[in-house]
Formats: C-alpha cells, structure tokens, sequence
C-alpha cells in the first residue's frame, strides 16, 4: 500500500537516549521508511520543507516533549518570521559544517540564553528547520530555529 503522512511525532528528551530516538526517526524519514509528503522516493518534493516542532514540553529542556516533523510550505517561514520580528519568537540562525554541526550550536545557543536570562522561552512550541550544505549559496549547512517567547 503506498500512502504519504503529513507528519509524525515521538516523545522524547534530551538524553543520550532521546538523541539516538531522534536521530532514528530522522534515519526512517530519509530512507522512505517513514514516507512523510515532503520526500518522494528518496528525493525531496519541490515546494515542501520539513520542520520539526517541539511542543508539550514536560517541563524545560531537561524534562519530555513532543517533536513532531511537520512539511510545511514557504509561507510557514513568512509567518515565522513575522512572529519574529513581533516579538512572539527568537530566531536563532547558526551555519556549520554538518546538519548536526549547525543544530548543536543553535541549541546550545538557546541554552546558554536561556541559563543567562536573556531568552525567556515559553515552552509552548518551538520550530527548527535545517538546510543541507547541497542546497545552500555558501555551501554551509543552516540550522533556523523559532524559540517561542513568554509575553
């Protein structure tokens, strides 16, 4: 039976464990094992990007949550960026060698804001695409995450 999903969501943590968890589902997605819509047979569907969002926090960063990978259209991050610039969330921007390479550093950043106070986060639901180096103009991978913001 062939059928395309819109999304899938898994309860995880931080945890060693809950990176491999991570890691995992990211593995199934882009093998077809898990046929989201914004892959078709091993190649990404033109106007469609993956997301992960994080939501249903348990508590902050050490406790559960929900990531749920998501296809989203380009108008997802015209929204975004305009809750952004309303101050609804933080965009947080970090380029590196690798995906992981970029995805650590931009967590770590929201981290290190957060333990300082600068970044007053609502762990309501927050977003993170990546961009693999092949699709980028400075040939970097880019991880973009949308922090939401307490009022």
């Amino acid at each position: 039976m062939a059928y395309s999903l819109k999304s899938v969501t898994i309860r995880t943590d931080n945890s060693e464990k809950g990176m491999a968890k991570i890691n995992e589902l990211w593995t199934d997605i882009m093998t077809g094992k898990i046929p989201l819509e914004f892959m078709n047979n091993g190649l990404p569907v033109k106007g469609l990007s993956p997301v992960s969002a994080y939501s249903a926090y348990e508590s902050d960063e050490k406790g559960h949550y929900d990531l749920t990978v998501i296809s989203v259209t380009v108008d997802f991050f015209a929204k975004m960026e305009e809750l952004a610039a309303n101050g609804k969330y933080c965009k947080i921007d970090e380029s590196g060698e690798t995906i992981s390479d970029c995805a650590n550093k931009a967590w770590t950043k929201v981290w290190e804001l957060s333990a300082t106070g600068e970044l007053k986060r609502a762990f309501t639901t927050d977003y993170e695409s990546t961009v693999p180096a092949e699709y980028t103009k400075d040939g970097k991978s880019h991880c973009y995450l949308y922090i939401a913001l307490k009022k």
